[in-house]
């Protein structure tokens, strides 16, 4: 469903030239959740830019359903980290969700089907006529995933969309994104720098390295389907998963040894 062949992104301005993306390849099949992890300014976000087609690759190839990636995909939706600059204030809850809907042909009843839905999946079948002012941040964030989901897309993208919100609410959305996938199996990509996020959520784990980004490593999860918080956590095999992906990341953020680099 996602192919990443030899991404390059560069930045250029003010004089001086930036390389986020140095040379990244990673694959994604249909269903699957991948959940994205690196070094912080690695160019994770960057990354998910190019892939939703928000910004343009320096050199390389995406692909998504087997299209060339130029612009934002058909079927491609994001969910972003700032929930609160993605919703519109001035809107009620149902009307945010509904807004993708406007460019596809659908009926009135089947349009409020699907925002209905959409927000029962989230558990906030009561907050339609709310304002996004008016709900806490892990609801809001709530609804940016349900205004996701009524699109109906086959690739969804989510770049730290859990890190502006507390521990507890945090753990909730980790499990309501899970739920929300087996439901749909769509294809997941999840941008996160939480090491343990990163194992609890995934199917399978990518590694970057710190920028000029390439991949360190891809780690398959091989835990249950079903997980919980306390269970899954406590697993032993859930501490020895983390613990190769933390030594991967640990290993990305030393710094460089120029003395040997030099040798």
């Amino acid at each position: 469903m996602l192919d990443v062949k030899h991404l390059r992104k560069v930045y250029s301005g003010h004089g001086r030239t930036v390389e986020a993306i140095g040379d990244l390849t990673f694959h994604v099949a249909a269903g699957e959740f991948v959940t994205v992890v690196g070094p912080s300014g690695c160019g994770k976000t960057t990354l998910l830019r190019c892939i939703a087609g928000l910004l343009p690759a320096t050199a390389g190839e995406i692909r998504v359903d087997g299209r060339p990636v130029s612009g934002p995909p058909p079927g491609l939706a994001v969910v972003f980290q700032e929930y609160g600059r993605s919703l519109f204030p001035w809107l009620r809850v149902a009307d945010n969700v509904a807004l993708p809907l406007r460019r596809r042909k659908l009926s009135t009843v089947e349009r409020r089907k699907r925002v209905h839905d959409a927000l029962a999946a989230v558990g906030l079948h009561d907050s339609l006529e709310a304002f996004p002012w008016q709900l806490s941040g892990g609801m809001q964030q709530r609804v940016a995933i349900a205004r996701a989901v009524a699109y109906e897309p086959r690739v969804l993208l989510m770049d730290e969309p859990f890190a502006a919100v507390d521990a507890q609410t945090r753990a909730d959305l980790e499990d309501l994104v899970r739920d929300v996938w087996r439901q749909l199996r769509i294809t997941m990509v999840f941008v996160t720098h939480d090491i343990d996020e990163a194992v609890y959520l995934g199917q399978r784990v990518v590694m970057l390295s710190r920028s000029p980004t390439h991949v360190l490593d891809e780690l398959t999860v091989d835990l249950p389907d079903e997980r919980d918080q306390l269970g899954t956590r406590s697993d032993p095999g859930f501490s020895k998963l983390r613990a190769r992906v933390y030594s991967q990341i640990r290993a990305a953020k030393a710094p460089v040894d120029l003395g040997k680099t030099a040798s």
